[in-house]
């Protein structure tokens, strides 16, 4: 299991084929209109799953109402899979991602510097195009190779969003799997169990405190829910998720 995932965060399952590129003069950009869809839905439109070959038990996802709001409910169960949508965005343009989500409870053994606690109630995944220009000579000959098997090139580096358990909120830690996957704790602890909770965060610094460099354009965001290294059991919700040209009130 834990090889299954170190080979994802290195080779990118958020590949970007078909990537639908944004091309808009809206201030928002709506990349989970989980709100719009039909409780009982098979999937959100536009998302699809996001599986790995050696981990045999996925996350379950399921489209539902929740105290009159349609959202995606996750449940795992010592299992990992995700939903993932394929999207080009200029973060530049639309610097500020936000979200809402809901978990009813922690992982008591996630740790986020050891590989078999990688796992988390609830993370989102923004994950950003590989730019050759920027790319050393061993770097550049590892994602042709990629290139070469699948066609296209994984994502280089990618900004998830955590609910961590025991590291104070704001953490910013690498991934202990691969280090160009930048985890922050947006959420730590039992505090907001069980509520609802808005998140808006600027990606566009995020990304730059991260990597010390501008971001290139998206290639990809996804949800995932995952327990299968610690061996536990979660449930969370996960609301619409939109890009912003400003910071502001929540949108609903």
């Amino acid at each position: 299991m834990i090889r299954q995932k170190q080979i994802w965060m290195i080779l990118g399952v958020i590949m970007v084929f078909h990537v639908a590129v944004v091309v808009c003069a809206e201030p928002i950009v709506t990349v989970g209109n989980f709100s719009q869809a039909d409780p009982g839905a098979i999937l959100p439109r536009f998302w699809e799953p996001l599986t790995f070959k050696k981990i045999k038990t996925h996350t379950s996802y399921e489209i539902v109402e929740d105290r009159g709001r349609t959202v995606v409910k996750a449940h795992s169960r010592a299992s990992a899979s995700g939903l993932i949508r394929k999207i080009s965005i200029d973060v530049e343009k639309y610097p500020i991602v936000q979200w809402q989500w809901k978990i009813t409870g922690i992982n008591k053994k996630t740790d986020v510097t050891q590989k078999s606690g990688d796992d988390y109630p609830a993370r989102i995944y923004v994950a950003f195009v590989y730019n050759p220009d920027e790319a050393g000579f061993w770097e550049k000959t590892r994602f042709e190779t990629v290139r070469l098997i699948y066609g296209e090139y994984p994502p280089a580096t990618v900004v998830t969003y955590i609910w961590a358990t025991r590291v104070p909120k704001e953490t910013r830690v690498p991934n202990p799997f691969v280090k160009r996957v930048m985890m922050i704790a947006v959420q730590s602890g039992e505090e907001n169990v069980g509520t609802w909770v808005t998140e808006e965060r600027n990606i566009y610094q995020d990304y730059l405190d991260s990597f010390g460099h501008p971001p290139p354009v998206t290639s990809g965001v996804a949800i995932m829910t995952d327990t299968d290294n610690t061996g536990e059991a979660s449930t969370a919700f996960y609301g619409d998720i939109i890009f912003k040209s400003t910071s502001g009130p929540p949108v609903q």
